[in-house]
């Protein structure tokens, strides 16, 4: 429990603990934010960790002339491409068996839940999980564990991490210091996370109407 409240408080109060981390680690604090977003895509027992707001609040310290952003947004760019790689070529190396067996580091529920929105979406899921918390950790593992070709798999995860960053990173840098933004910078987090979970939640709603009216199909969209 404790823990939780205190991954609460970090998504809370995101720009203060950053602001503490460039005051006390200066340069050191790009290797951080690396691997914070490393982390958050590229291993599926962490998806807890920052990563939308993250970019965000990093993009608004960029502004402030605190980080360069430039350097942020190559370096955090390159952080979502390998992550993901590093995600796809573990559940490559795992296999299918990992439906089948109970895994203690596995969230079986978020990966089924991944796996179901995966055969419905196909490759495009690696550029669309981007923004959906949580399956954006599972999506890359998913796509290792089933017949993607690690060229195709690329070619999404490049092209989702670049328009992730982009958006994320440079909507802090050009949009984090207005007034009414940095007045209600908690309110604005919470925005942001609340916005990555419309995805889910309408897919989820449109699925059991489809299920209750007899409208779902058995062949899925696997382009």
């Amino acid at each position: 429990m404790d823990f939780i409240l205190y991954v609460i408080d970090i998504f809370i109060n995101l720009d203060i603990y950053l602001g503490d981390i460039i005051q006390k680690f200066g340069l050191w604090t790009y290797l951080i934010l690396f691997m914070i977003i490393f982390a958050e895509t590229g291993f599926v027992v962490t998806p807890f960790l920052p990563g939308d707001s993250l970019l965000f609040v990093a993009g608004t310290f960029a502004a402030l002339g605190a980080l360069d952003v430039k350097i942020l947004y190559f370096l955090l760019l390159g952080a979502a491409i390998i992550g993901d790689t590093v995600n796809y070529h573990i559940g490559q190396y795992i296999g299918p068996k990992v439906f089948s067996k109970e895994m203690r580091f596995l969230n079986k529920k978020n990966l089924l839940k991944t796996q179901s929105f995966y055969e419905r979406h196909g490759g495009k899921t690696i550029i669309i999980a981007r923004f959906i918390p949580i399956i954006r950790t599972f999506a890359p593992f998913v796509a290792g564990v089933g017949s993607m070709s690690y060229l195709r798999f690329l070619f999404f995860n490049v092209t989702g991490a670049f328009i992730w960053v982009t958006v994320a990173l440079l909507g802090g840098y050009f949009f984090g210091n207005l007034p009414f933004v940095r007045d209600n910078f908690t309110i604005v987090i919470f925005a942001i996370i609340g916005t990555s979970l419309i995805p889910p939640v309408y897919a989820y709603l449109k699925r059991q109407w489809e299920i209750r009216t007899g409208k779902g199909t058995a062949g899925n969209e696997t382009n």
